[in-house]
This record gives structure tokens, C-alpha cells and sequence, in this order.
């Protein structure tokens, strides 16, 4: 049977009936859900628009078509679902089968963590319209999905009560206004008797072709993306980096508040010019009254825009038409021609064609002391045609810049570009260059030759040659008013908006308080008063003239980095460049850079270099104070593009010994818990090669948590020990599993590692077994992956964890100095960040117990500390014992005097020695003396191996004070050195009378009975007869070599020693540590190397 009558719903009623006399209901998949919805006549489908509002009062934004049945209505009845102008609304699709009971859908957003393709999603997540994707962990993970929170309303309010303009009011008017300034009404006629017809229309033609070129640049960056407020200055600080971009933001600020003071001067100058003729003066009708009117009217300006934006484009559209008023006032009076003889007599003759050839060539004249050429008129001019920003600047306040941006700016330079043509067509065929205003010359023409006499009449001579061409005088006064008083207020629009954003932004100090914004536009009201304050400062200069080519030269280097973003973003082609503007070209933008400088130097190399000091001086400044913002600039495209070719470059170059540099990777743990170590191995790599910071954590993290960890290690690295090198961390694996995966797999083409470098193992006789083996275990797989090893030891302890604040301690030290930025500590993950898994390197039972923190930047410009060192202070405020301070900087304090011995036991390729050398050169351990110490075959040779030896040194070319040639190396050694070594190892000996390859092998003797068995277990980590007997012949050289060490560098400043050699399958890691506590204990601080045996040094040049 047919179902009821459809209820109405928010999309096409669809009427059902069922063949089988079952009863059944569809609701429809609503049309909003896929972007369409109901136009005001209820009839058609639309496109739904981005910023609609969605009316859910009534429930669910789908309603249900029904049979009429009560009981169904209620089942239908949905819970009201929250939209709002984020837009982000769910598919509805119910289908309900009243014979199985089956239910399909629902709200699908509520049945899937996974989040549908929205705009939303994608904006900045500071913006109140952000959406929320679900992070990878939520999806994967049955935590439970947490939305972001709704922003409140009154933020939604406050913007969406702001003034929007379009492309019209926004953008084509104010350019129009800004364009036809104070240059068309007062100084175009001039320009036209200086440089003629025809170098006129090229002055025009060239300002047109730079500002068009400049157009077309800003329009392609301007539809790469959503464009906020800030104007040029959020272009190009986005598009080329924070550093040009506040450097051009402030010179384009102080070039728009200096032109509000030359539109305003020009307004003065034409009010003036109608006072004196109208014998009425302030003063003087001079100087000083143009001081007066101009800063009463700027006065009176800053009044309307402090009123609001909706008042001032008010405004700016009754000055438009009283402007197209008086050029239209212009064109008719050039046409008709002079209205009596007294406009005849001060030149205006009408259209004559002998004029026109006489006014085509240049006369180029001295004005003010001043011989005028192309480039002085040319900078003049010039500033009529810089309103092609005025849009821009204000881009914060148009409803889509993107769009309104290069269609405004376009059609206004169009447009202006034709009636400047127009105008000086007409002034150049109409007006002479030179007139007496004597009605009694017009026979002959005798009032156009004014040689030997000063003339007051004419295109050199009057700035009023419009108000004298048109029909109706006084509206070409009011036109010119119009014009300066529009430009002028565009300028004092355009400034503090530019300069608020700058502010906002933070990158120069001491500027942000006239960042804040006021009301629902947020109005800067502050940088609007600054504005004024310069504005009237150069009121006070009263000359049109000196002012303009200062603001040609800001403008232009304003330009020239709008065509230089543009050419350097579509030449790296970064994959974010997309710009919806598709006509404009590489090397045209390149071409506009090229022209604008050119012009710049052109106008006045003085002024020019004076620019671009105050351009590269600003950009300093932001570069030295390194702003945390990142804006993807193509910058950044453009270092990796460069660092990618490097690399690849790199990597198909064949390496060559002269070219080695000791990259290394150093298992330190997170940095705060040895930076003497790090502080070592900078000493290598520092300004050299690469340096990478392992860390391995046995715990396993999120992938936030990692970044957490990742992100603190970074900071220590390159804000506190001011290192620059790479933090890598691992987790979820034991030490020799971590330290595996680092060696294979850091770095990337010949940028990676080749030595191995970790901390002396102090606790390895207390640890665990497993843990000495995965450290001896470490050394050997670097050695099978070709890389050289070292060991540092040092007199005292080495890991600081728990002593020094670590890096979750910095944030918090930092935070109560700074604003806090986004706190990192709190990232969300199952495990504890600040936990810290300390590697088999480092014992627990050696570290220090007091409690040391690293001190703040204000406190280190107090302390009071040795060259180089870092500043590290007690909890407690008191000092720290001078021998811990002295331990912590130890590799970085300067070394007065003192030696570096180099014990070059074995030719490893030379690494022993390069190492050293390398330590040497560096600026605090210069003033060490280089001391060589060598084996000698044998005795009887000495003399001839010395030679030998200090010949390839030689060559080498390694500066060293003394070669030491060491002899008898195989002779016994001492009983007290043999009794030092069984004590050493008498807790590490296995017992007596079990088969000599019982060790570590319990397992398969189970045969030998329960108690054996459980003997053999304990003999892991242990060292047995045979491996003694075995290795008798090293462990005497050892002992025999600790005898000359305590006798000849006991005092060192720094010991350098061949490693003994990790053989596998023939030393076990007890006795292998036995042999390198022997070398280094009671030692100063002490290096163990071993290379690759592939050579590091060479002779050949």
C-alpha cells in the first residue's frame, strides 16, 4: 500500500510504496553531507557555501520520511547534532528493514575514528576554525579518541564580526586612490616639460612595467596559500623566511608612514596654491602654512581610521568619486580649450599639433640647485605608482585575498597606466613650457618666450596646469584633495597594519606592545598613533621634492624582494608552491628584481646603499636572535635542495685519504648525563665533521614520547654546550641491540659514521654479566662494520645523571625566565619521558650525589668564569666545589701548558695519531705540547728506528715537541705489576678443575649432575685457567706498558693509546676489560683508539 503523505524535509521528498505489504522506511543520504543544500525558492540544490551555518534546532540535520505511525516518529527522534561554521557535517545513511530489525549507519563520524577529507583539518592549529584528525597512535590504539575541544563562541563572534571587503572596495578602489595621488594633480605636468612627450610616457611606462611585473609576482604568491593580514610583509617573511620578511615589513612600514606625510604635504601645497590666489594666507603662504594645513589634516585622517575600517572605506569611496570627477574635469578642458585669453596667456593654447612636436624632446633644467635627468624625474614619479600594495597591505581585512588580490591590483594598474598616457598626451599638446600670463603677448606668441625673464606660467613653472586645462576649476582642487587625502589615508591604513603584524610576530624586541589589537577587527591603535607621530615629523619638512625619492627607494627594495620571493620559490619549486595565479614567469620575476635595484642605484647610489645597509642591518638582527617560528619559507627549500645535491654529489665521489675527517658516534645517553664525553668528542668533529649522540633505551616509547626525548637532547646539545651535532634515539632494545642498529643505519651516503666512540665501562667488574658482554660485544660489530672504536676514561666520574639538571629540568629553569612556548614535557604517552635507562657503560654505584643545576642566561652574566667554560650552580644557590666545576669543563677550559702523549703502539692506519693531533690544534689545547711515544722492534736498531719514525712524522707533517722510542716492551714485568693484576681479577677467576671450555657453557654439561651444573652457570663472566695460560704473553705487555705509563704520563694532560685488539673467539670480555683497567687506572684523562687499518694519513700531496 502507498505510504502517507512525505513530511517535508531539507532535501527532495521521494515517496515509497512497498509491493509485498511490508512496511519500510529509507531516509535518504542528506544532501548537505555531500556540500549541497536548498536555495531561498526551496526548489533547487546548490552548492552549500563554506561559511554557511548549519540550522540544527530542530534535531538531526536529516529527517526521517514517515508512514505516519507515532511509534515510528519517536524511534526516529535523534539527538541534536552540534554544527558549527567549522563545517564539518557527518553522512547520515539509515536504512531500516522492520521485518529483520536490522540497522545499518547512524552518524558514521560516531561508528569511525577515522576522520573524513574536511578543510578544517588542515588549517594552522591556532586557528579557531582548526579541525581535529585523529593522530596515527589514536587510530592504531584503543585509547580513547579525544576531539579537540570547540573553541568558544565569543571567538567565533569576534571573527566573524569583522569588516570583509571584496575585490572592488578592498582592493581595485584603494589602489585606484592610492595610484592617482599627489604626483597626477601637481607634479605630472612637470614631469612632461622636463623629460618631454615622449621620455614621459617612458617614465610611465617603465614605473608600469615594474609595478605590473611586481603585480603579477605578489598575485602568484598571494594565491599560494591562505593569506592573513600583514600584507606584503606576511608574504614575503612566509614565502623567503622571518629574516627578509621583517626586514622589508619594517622598511615598508616607514615607507608608508613617510608616505602619509607626502600626500599630506601635497595636499598642503595645493591648499596653499588656492589661499594664495585667493589672497588669503596663514603665515606665509609658504612653508609654514603647508606645515600647518598638512598637520591638521593628518589630523583629522587619523580620526577617521581610529573611528573603524568601515568608516574609512566609507570614506575612501567618496573621495573615488569626487577624484573620476575631476579627471573627467581635466579631459573635457583639454578638448575644448582655453575659455578666455587670460588662460591662453599662461599657456594653455588647446590641442595644436606644432606644440606637440615641440614638447616631444626633453628640457631638462636646473630646479633648487639641482640639474634634472631622467632617473631624478623618474624617482619624482615614481611614487604615483606605488599604491599597487594597498590591497595587499590590508589583506587581513578582504574576504578572499587570494582571489581579490591580483584581480584588484590588475585592473588599477591597468587602468591608471591608460590615464597617465592620457594626461600627459594632452598636457604635452595643450600647455607650453613656459608662459608669462600677459594677455598682451598672445599675438605672435610672445608670451611663450621668456628668455631673459622669470616666467610664472607654464608646465616648468606651475604645479596648477590641471586646475588651469579644465572646465571647472575648483573641481580639480577638490580632486587633487581628494586624491592626496585618499592616498595619504591609505598609507595610514596600509602602515599600521603591516607594523602590527610585524609586531604580533615578535621577531625584533622592544616592538611588541604596538602589536596589540582592539575591537572586532582588532584596530592598531597604537601603531596607528606611532604612524602619526612619523608622519608629522616629516610634515615638517614642507618639500615635496625631498621627500619623494626616499620613499621611491623604500618602495623599490620592496619590490625587489616581492620578485626576488617569487623568482626564488618557482626556481626551488618546493612541493607547497602551487599557486592558483598561473601567469607569471621565473626569470620575469627575476627580470622585476634586476630593473628595481637597477633603478634604485640609478636614482642615487647614496640613497640606494643607504636602503639596502638598513635592509641587511634588520635582517641581522632576526638572523642573530633565531625567532622560534617556522613558516616554511623556501628558504628552507632551498637549504635541503642544496644539502640533497651536496650529498648526492658527495656520494658518487670516490673518498681519498687527504679528504678523511674522523666522523663519530658517540653512545653517550641523553646528553645532560655525560656532556664531558660530548664535550670530547666535539673537541674532534667540531667545525670538521660530523657528530652524532646516540641514545639507547631499553624502555620502549611512543612515537610522541620519542620526539619528546628527541627534541630535549637536541636543545641541550645546541643551547647549553652549544654543539652542533645530531641526537639520535633508539628504544625498545638492550644496548648491544641499540648500538647495532646506530651503527648500521646512522647517517646517509659518506655522511656517516666511522668511528664508534663510548665511555669507559667503570662498573664493569660489579654488573651484570649479560651487560659486559653486550658492551665487549659492541666493540666487535663496529669492527665488523669497518669502523674505528675509542674509549674515553677519565680521572673522575663521567655520567651526571641525576647530579646536573637534565633536559626536562632545563625546560622547566627556562620557562620561569621566558614565556613558555608549547611545553613538550607534556606529550601523551603510556611511559614516563623523564625516565632513563642507563647503558652497561655507566655504573649506578659511581655517580655523584649532590645536587648541581645548570644556570639560567641571566646568572651567567653575573658568574664570574675561566674562558670557554660552562656555568653550572647548586640548587642550593651556593657555589660548587672548584674540582667538580673543573671535572665538568675539563675538555673546554683553556690549557695554559701541560702535553698530549700519543703512545702509537701499532700502525691502525694512523687514527691513533690523527686523533691527537686534531685535539692539538684546537684554540684551548694548542698551548699542549705534542709527545710521541713508539715501539721499537728491537734494541739493537733503536737509533735507526727513531730516525725511521721521526722521518714519517715528518712527512706527515705533525708538529710534535719529543719521539720517544720505548724498548724492551717484552721484558718481565714487575711483581708489584703482577700482583696489582691478580688482584684485579680474583674475583673474576673461574674455579679450579672444570674442563678448560666449561666457561659460559653450563647447559650442555647437565650430565655432570645438578651441582656442576650449577657451578658452570656462575662461570659465565668469568675467567678461566686456560684463557689466562692462553693469553699470558699480552697480558705481560699490558702490565709491562701500565709500568711505563705511570712512569711517563702520569702527569699529562691527556693520554692517547692504541687499543688492544677485541679478538673474537680468543679473549673474553672480563679478561679484556682486566687489560684496559691495567692501562688506565690512576691515569689521567685516557683515550683508547683503534682504527679500521685503512689509512687516515698520507705523505703525498
Amino acid at each position: 500500500m502507498p505510504l502517507k503523505g512525505p513530511r517535508k524535509l531539507s532535501g527532495v521528498p521521494i515517496e515509497l510504496s512497498d509491493q509485498n505489504g511490508q512496511r519500510f522506511r529509507v531516509n535518504r543520504v542528506d544532501s548537505i553531507a555531500v556540500g549541497m543544500h536548498r536555495d531561498s525558492d526551496n526548489k533547487t540544490l546548490s552548492a552549500l557555501p563554506e561559511d554557511d551555518v548549519l540550522d540544527t534546532s530542530n534535531g538531526h540535520a536529516n529527517l526521517a520520511f514517515d508512514s505516519g505511525d507515532e511509534e515510528d516518529e519517536s524511534r526516529d527522534a535523534l539527538p541534536p547534532m552540534a554544527v558549527t561554521n567549522s563545517r564539518r557535517p557527518s553522512l547520515q545513511y539509515q536504512y531500516t528493514l522492520a521485518g529483520t530489525g536490522t540497522v545499518y549507519g547512524g552518524n558514521l563520524v560516531q561508528q569511525t575514528r577515522e576522520a573524513l577529507p574536511r578543510l578544517d583539518n588542515y588549517r594552522d592549529l591556532a586557528s579557531i576554525a582548526a579541525g581535529h584528525r585523529p593522530t596515527l597512535d589514536e587510530l592504531r590504539e584503543n585509547a580513547k579518541l579525544e576531539k579537540a575541544n570547540e573553541q568558544g563562541e565569543a571567538q567565533e563572534e569576534a571573527q566573524t564580526g569583522a569588516i570583509k571587503f571584496g575585490w572592488i572596495q578592498g582592493v581595485l578602489v584603494r589602489c585606484l586612490l592610492n595610484i592617482w595621488g599627489v604626483m597626477l594633480f601637481l607634479r605630472l605636468s612637470w614631469v612632461v616639460a622636463q623629460a618631454g612627450i615622449i621620455e614621459a610616457c617612458v617614465v610611465v611606462l617603465l614605473s608600469a612595467t615594474v609595478t605590473t611585473l611586481t603585480a603579477l609576482s605578489m598575485s602568484a604568491i598571494s594565491t599560494n596559500g591562505l593569506v592573513k593580514g600583514g600584507g606584503i610583509y606576511f608574504m614575503i617573511s612566509r614565502s623567503l623566511g622571518p629574516e627578509f620578511g621583517a626586514a622589508v615589513g619594517l622598511v615598508f612600514s616607514m615607507a608608508n608612514a613617510v608616505g602619509v606625510a607626502l600626500h599630506t604635504v601635497g595636499f598642503a601645497e595645493s591648499m596653499n596654491d588656492m589661499l594664495r590666489a585667493m589672497d588669503v594666507k596663514i603665515i606665509d603662504n609658504s612653508t609654514n602654512d603647508i606645515r600647518i594645513v598638512g598637520t591638521i589634516a593628518v589630523t583629522i585622517l587619523l580620526a577617521i581610521c581610529i573611528i573603524g575600517m568601515e568608516w574609512e572605506a566609507k570614506a575612501q569611496v567618496g573621495l573615488l568619486v569626487i577624484l573620476l570627477c575631476a579627471i573627467a574635469d581635466f579631459l573635457i578642458g583639454g578638448f575644448l580649450g582655453p575659455l578666455d585669453d587670460t588662460e591662453y596667456a599662461k599657456g594653455f593654447v588647446g590641442m595644436n599639433a606644432t606644440l606637440f612636436v615641440d614638447n616631444l624632446m626633453p628640457d631638462f633644467r636646473v630646479v633648487d640647485g639641482k640639474m634634472h635627468n631622467f632617473f631624478s624625474v623618474f624617482s619624482i614619479f615614481f611614487p604615483s605608482a606605488t599604491g599597487i600594495l594597498a590591497g595587499a597591505n590590508i589583506s587581513g581585512d578582504l574576504k578572499d585575498p587570494s582571489s581579490n588580490i591580483p584581480k584588484g591590483t590588475l585592473l588599477a594598474i591597468l587602468l591608471t597606466t591608460l590615464s597617465y598616457i592620457m594626461f600627459v598626451l594632452i598636457a604635452g599638446a595643450a600647455v607650453v613650457r613656459d608662459a608669462s600670463g600677459n594677455v598682451m603677448e598672445i599675438a605672435g606668441w610672445q608670451f611663450a618666450n621668456c628668455t631673459g625673464r622669470e616666467c610664472h606660467w607654464g608646465l616648468h613653472n606651475s604645479f596648477q596646469v590641471m586646475e588651469l586645462v579644465s572646465v571647472f576649476g575648483p573641481l580639480i582642487y577638490a580632486g587633487c584633495f581628494a586624491a592626496t587625502l585618499s592616498s595619504a589615508l591609505a598609507c595610514l591604513v596600509s602602515a599600521p597594519k603591516v607594523f602590527q603584524a610585524l609586531c604580533k610576530d615578535k621577531l625584533y624586541p622592544y616592538i611588541e606592545w604596538f602589536g596589540k589589537g582592539y575591537g572586532k577587527s582588532g584596530e592598531a591603535y597604537r601603531a596607528y598613533v606611532l604612524t602619526f607621530v612619523i608622519g608629522v615629523a616629516f610634515i615638517l619638512i614642507g618639500d615635496l621634492n625631498a621627500i619623494a625619492p626616499l620613499i621611491s627607494n623604500f618602495y623599490l627594495a620592496s619590490y625587489t624582494l616581492v620578485n626576488f620571493c617569487t623568482f626564488h620559490a618557482s626556481l626551488t619549486k618546493p612541493i607547497g608552491w602551487r599557486p592558483t595565479f598561473k601567469y607569471y614567469n621565473t626569470w620575469l620575476s627575476l627580470l622585476a628584481t634586476i630593473i628595481c635595484v637597477s633603478i634604485m642605484f640609478l636614482i642615487s647610489w647614496v640613497t640606494a646603499l643607504i636602503t639596502y645597509i638598513a635592509v641587511i642591518t634588520l635582517y641581522l638582527i632576526v638572523m642573530y636572535r633565531k625567532p622560534d617560528v617556522n613558516w616554511g619559507s623556501t628558504t628552507q627549500a632551498q637549504t635541503y635542495s642544496a644539502a640533497m645535491g651536496q650529498l648526492q654529489k658527495l656520494d658518487s665521489q670516490q673518498e681519498h685519504v687527504k679528504n678523511y675527517r674522523p666522523q663519530i658516534l658517540l653512545l653517550c645517553g641523553k646528553p645532560s648525563a655525560r656532556p664531558t664525553l660530548i664535550d670530547f668528542a666535539n673537541l674532534v668533529t667540531k667545525n670538521l665533521a660530523l657528530l652524532i649522540c646516540g641514545n639507547i633505551e631499553k624502555t620502549s616509547y611512543t612515537h610522541k614520547a620519542r620526539i619528546v626525548v628527541s627534541d630535549r637532547g637536541n636543545r641541550w646539545l645546541h643551547e647549553h654546550q652549544k654543539i652542533k651535532a645530531f641526537y639520535a634515539v633508539v628504544d625498545g632494545m638492550n644496548f648491544e641491540e641499540g648500538a647495532r642498529a646506530l651503527i648500521q643505519a646512522s647517517g646517509v651516503g659518506k655522511m656517516k659514521p666511522n668511528i664508534l666512540l663510548m665511555g669507559y665501562k667503570a662498573d664493569w667488574k660489579n654488573c651484570n654479566a649479560d651487560d659486559l658482554k653486550e658492551y665487549f660485544s659492541v666493540l666487535s660489530t663496529a669492527l665488523d662494520n669497518h669502523m674505528g672504536i675509542a674509549i674515553l676514561r677519565t680521572r673522575d666520574v663521567m655520567d651526571y645523571t641525576g647530579v646536573i639538571a637534565g633536559e626536562e629540568e632545563m625546560d622547566q629553569l627556562y620557562a620561569q625566565k621566558m614565556q613558555p612556548h608549547n611545553d613538550l614535557s607534556k606529550a601523551e604517552s603510556g611511559v614516563s619521558v623523564s625516565s632513563e635507562m642507563t647503558p652497561p657503560a655507566t655504573p649506578e654505584n659511581a655517580r655523584i650525589t649532590s645536587d648541581i643545576v645548570v644556570m639560567s642566561k641571566d646568572d651567567k652574566k653575573k658568574a664570574k668564569k675561566k674562558d670557554n667554560e660552562l656555568d653550572y650552580k647548586s640548587t642550593g644557590g651556593g657555589d660548587l666545589p672548584q674540582e667538580v666545576i673543573d671535572n665538568l669543563n675539563q675538555f673546554i677550559s683553556k690549557k695554559k701548558n701541560g702535553c698530549i702523549d700519543v703512545w702509537w703502539l701499532y700502525d691502525d692506519g694512523g687514527l691513533t695519531l690523527l686523533l691527537p693531533y686534531i685535539i692539538n690544534s684546537r684554540s684551548n689545547w694548542e698551548n699542549c705540547r705534542l709527545r710521541v711515544f713508539a715501539l721499537a722492534n728491537s734494541k739493537d736498531d733503536l737509533e735507526m728506528e727513531q730516525i725511521s719514525m721521526a722521518n714519517l712524522l715528518s712527512k706527515f707533517r705533525i708538529d710534535y715537541s719529543d719521539l720517544i722510542m720505548i724498548r724492551e716492551i717484552t721484558r718481565k714485568p714487575q711483581d708489584s705489576s703482577k700482583a696489582f693484576f691478580k688482584h684485579l681479577i680474583q674475583d673474576l677467576r673461574a674455579p679450579k678443575g672444570l674442563p678448560a671450555d666449561a666457561e659460559g657453557k653450563g647447559k650442555s654439561f647437565r650430565k655432570l649432575g645438578y651441582n656442576l651444573f650449577i657451578e658452570l652457570v656462575e662461570l659465565e663472566g668469568k675467567i678461566s685457567d686456560a684463557e689466562l695460560q692462553a693469553n699470558r704473553e699480552k697480558t705481560g705487555r699490558h702490565l709491562r706498558l701500565r709500568e711505563l705509563l705511570q712512569e711517563n704520563s702520569k702527569q699529562s694532560n691527556l693520554v692517547v693509546m692504541t687499543m688492544p685488539l677485541p679478538r673474537k673467539g680468543v679473549v673474553s670480555a672480563p679478561l679484556y676489560m682486566s687489560w684496559l683497567e691495567t692501562l688506565t687506572r690512576d691515569m689521567p684523562p685516557f683515550l683508547l683508539v683503534r682504527g679500521n687499518q685503512s689509512s687516515v694519513l698520507t705523505f703525498y700531496s
